[in-house]
């Protein structure tokens, strides 16, 4: 029996926008090195399995909406470490990532657009804007956290860490190594508390990823230091239609609001801006009158149940 290389199978009854809610769920993975075409031109694919393709090359192109730098997003994930191409996840209907670098990424070739987050007016205006951002610890070695976008003020180096479906899933165990016992915290203690606490159990969120902001922050506070530029952390996060309609979700929305409140304030002395502010919340910011961003903003809205 021959072995098949891994490539992408769907099952597209809908060849339309590929968030129709029509479309079925049945998504396999991108091999890196071989493309859909080679892939049927080379007869790769199970006799049996039925792929029904609108233009199989086109595919990752339907992800993006109208003014977002394709190419230049496409190599920043091919970059990264979350493997968001190769595995096909970017093409699910409910991916983060794709939420990530269509509401962030739309604004890189359009910087003065950028609208500031709520609570952190003071620091705009935006100089760059970026998706897939790496912050490097202040050590060699080991896995450096990457944010999901990263804004550059006169100031400021600002990491985003975007949400949509994630915290009304399992729960993650936080998990910290050796490495983060080093005498590194100086001017972000708080910090250095919220790890105790979440290694030793004292302290725990059902939703909240509370490790993976500790990690941010200190990447963040480690770059931003190299570059001149104080530090500021945002957790920007979705609340999905389809999420809010059921009264368990509704309660799962109030306790992920409630532990982000908690972190926030057990974080406020800390020397890195930190804010958790919903998709809804920064969208309906956008107060500017440029029919560009407002078009933007309802694309949002629609294609990602916002």
């Amino acid at each position: 029996m021959p072995t098949y290389p891994t490539v992408i199978i769907l099952e597209v009854r809908d060849p339309g926008w590929i968030y129709n809610r029509k479309l079925p769920t049945g998504f396999g993975w991108f091999h890196p090195n071989l493309s859909i075409a080679n892939a049927l031109q080379k007869s790769y694919l199970p006799a049996t399995t039925q792929v029904l393709i609108q233009s199989a090359m086109s595919l990752t192109e339907n992800v993006f909406l109208p003014g977002v730098p394709k190419e230049r997003i496409l190599k920043s994930l091919a970059a990264s470490p979350g493997n968001e191409i190769a595995s096909g996840k970017l093409l699910s209907p409910v991916s983060s990532a794709a939420l990530a670098v269509n509401s962030i990424g739309w604004f890189i070739e359009r910087t003065d657009l950028f609208p500031a987050f709520p609570g952190m007016e003071s620091l705009s205006p935006a100089e760059s804007v970026d998706v897939e951002y790496q912050a490097r610890f202040p050590w060699r070695g080991g896995h450096h956290p990457w944010l999901d976008g990263a804004v550059t003020t006169k100031t400021h180096l600002i990491g985003i860490e975007s949400k949509r479906y994630e915290p009304f899933r399992d729960s993650k165990k936080p998990s910290f190594s050796d490495a983060y016992d080093r005498p590194v915290w100086e001017g972000i203690e708080p910090y250095a508390v919220l790890k105790d606490s979440l290694r030793t159990g004292d302290l725990k969120y059902e939703h909240l990823d509370a490790a993976q902001l500790v990690k941010h922050a200190l990447g963040l506070c480690t770059d931003a230091k190299r570059k001149g530029l104080k530090p500021g952390l945002v957790y920007l996060y979705a609340e999905p239609t389809d999420i809010v309609e059921s009264e368990h979700g509704r309660q799962d929305i109030a306790r992920h609001r409630s532990e982000i409140a908690d972190f926030a304030k057990r974080v406020a002395s800390a020397q890195i801006s930190f804010i958790g502010v919903s998709y809804h919340s920064w969208i309906s910011s956008w107060t500017s009158s440029n029919p560009e961003l407002h078009a933007h903003a309802q694309q949002l809205r629609s294609v990602f149940k916002l």
